[in-house]
């Protein structure tokens, strides 16, 4: 009885073990089939509602291009009510004329420095200097040491006799210091006065010296002015830096012609003008870290001991480093500019090339600059000159329907405040900070939850806001039932809620590198070559 037991007990094992063989062939069989399903499909990142991603190399990933945008939003292209506001920078009645209070023997003489916007703010701020001190200006020295090794002088970049003429009122400018007694004046006092100097402070150091010497030279003359001044010397700088810097004919001309052909290579007639900052090479060096970019980065410290670069990722974090071009194309697209908008790119030579802008032209295959614009001809009277070659881009990026910066550089800050000054014409400025942590986790959300997000208009000081010198028309009053200072904002407004673009970023947010040149008081000289050499406090 037992061995039959034993048997039957068995004969049930065996045919267990049978029927567990064929759930199990069968569950491979399934599972082999849903592999192969899954192969054939297309991925879910891969739906036209969110961007999908390719490989990943050493410049970060490819994108591959999105069905989206265009028309997701209204009023890409400027805001409604923006016409209900307009510059407005005329001396008032009781601004006195420079006749009645230039005394003749006070000259001030400006020595500026940086690139070419730079150098921009030292001139608008020199003239309300001159005015402070009641001196006679001498037309501004231009930077010709620094890294851009640019001969170009004050004439060659901007049209000095309107200049003077169209200031006579505020300022007496002369070309030249004058001859005394046949002779010309002495060697003048150099000094240099702090970072964003009051009128006090002017009147207090600069003008005993002035008193004593007759004539004074401001060296390394940036941002040498405060922020905040009395409304008629801030129309002052208005009157200068938007009405009086006017390029020469030759560089005007150029850049109108590009605007002419940007707008030739489009149906809608609108476009993009996105600046791309020049620091973005050192921040991918860091970033993608091969053996190319060790060798590249210690050849640097090697022959620039005073380098200090921090932790990137930290600085990203922190919203200190610009955003990559494939980040500003996503940036974009989540806005609502669809693929066929045409971008004109603002920048020098971006590395790692093709590869590293692959991205971006993935997003919006029309892309162009102003070596694609123009001949290497037409461009010869000015690409031996960096700053006149910053001009042409100038021209371009405050002649475009929208401006897109991923920086806070001094270009940046310029275009935003002209571009509020004349229209509100619409500019956007990234929050490096907020996106960081937004494009950190974009594999693990929907396209609709990337591009759900809140757009503000932004802040600054007076550069990049210069909120005296803009006025509201009456019938905005009337029409528009909101106080003042919010039409104001209202008209420089996305009104959208993606708030991973601003206008400009907000007060109290970290305050980036000043991208286009760094003082180097007391370093040794930096290295001759590439560009990494501007400044000894890289962050990124």
């Amino acid at each position: 009885m037992a061995p039959h037991r034993r048997r039957h007990q068995v004969r049930c094992l065996i045919s267990g073990a049978s029927a567990g063989s064929v759930i199990f062939a069968a569950a491979v069989l399934i599972l082999l089939l849903l592999a192969l399903l899954s192969f054939l499909a297309p991925p879910l990142l891969d739906h036209p509602s969110f961007p999908s991603y390719g490989h990943q190399s050493r410049v970060g990933r490819h994108s591959l291009i999105l069905n989206v945008g265009g028309s997701l939003l209204q009023d890409l292209w400027g805001s409604k009510i923006s016409k209900y506001f307009y510059g407005c920078s005329n001396a008032s009645s009781k601004f006195p004329t420079a006749q009645d209070v230039t005394h003749s023997k006070r000259f001030l003489m400006i020595a500026t420095s940086g690139g070419l916007n730079q150098q921009r703010t030292g001139i608008t701020d020199a003239v309300v200097a001159a005015r402070i001190l009641n001196a006679t200006l001498v037309v501004p020295k231009l930077d010709q040491k620094s890294f851009w090794k640019d001969s170009s002088n004050f004439t060659e970049i901007f049209d000095v006799d309107w200049f003077i003429s169209s200031l006579s009122k505020d300022v007496k400018i002369i070309k030249e210091l004058p001859k005394r007694g046949g002779k010309a004046f002495a060697s003048p006092q150099t000094m240099r006065v702090p970072r964003k100097c009051t009128p006090r402070c002017y009147q207090n150091r600069v003008l005993p010296v002035l008193l004593k010497r007759h004539v004074v030279q401001l060296t390394k003359f940036d941002y040498r002015l405060a922020n905040k001044l009395d409304t008629g010397l801030q129309k002052l700088r208005c009157r200068v830096n938007y009405h009086a810097l006017k390029f020469t004919h030759p560089i005007q001309a150029m850049g109108d012609l590009l605007i002419e052909r940007m707008r030739m290579r489009m149906r809608s007639h609108h476009f993009i003008a996105l600046h791309l900052s020049r620091y973005a090479r050192l921040l991918w060096m860091l970033l993608w870290r091969g053996e190319k970019e060790r060798k590249e980065l210690g050849a640097i410290r090697k022959r620039w001991k005073t380098l200090h670069i921090t932790n990137p990722e930290k600085e990203r974090r922190h919203g200190k480093c610009p955003l990559t071009p494939e980040e500003v194309g996503l940036m974009l697209r989540a806005l609502g500019f669809g693929r066929d908008v045409h971008l004109y790119v603002a920048s020098g030579e971006v590395y790692g090339g093709e590869e590293t802008l692959a991205p971006l032209k993935a997003l919006f295959p029309n892309i162009h600059s102003k070596e694609t614009l123009a001949s290497a001809e037409e461009l010869a009277p000015f690409s031996r000159f960096s700053s006149r070659m910053a001009a042409l881009d100038f021209i371009v990026c405050d002649g475009s329907d929208v401006f897109v910066t991923n920086n806070n550089g001094n270009m940046a800050r310029m275009l935003a405040g002209r571009r509020r000054y004349f229209g509100h014409k619409r500019t956007i400025r990234p929050n490096a900070k907020k996106l960081y942590s937004l494009f950190l986790g974009r594999a693990n959300m929907t396209w609709e939850a990337f591009a759900a997000r809140e757009v503000r208009p932004g802040r600054g000081e007076f550069h990049e806001n210069p909120s005296p010198c803009i006025c509201e028309a009456p019938e905005a009053q009337l029409l528009l039932p909101h106080s003042p200072q919010k039409r104001r904002r209202e008209a420089g407004k996305i009104k959208v809620e993606i708030p991973i673009a601003v206008a400009e970023p907000a007060e109290e947010e970290p305050e980036p590198l000043n991208l286009d040149y760094e003082e180097m008081e007391g370093q040794a000289a930096p290295p001759t070559g590439p560009w990494w050499r501007r400044t000894t406090r890289m962050s990124c």
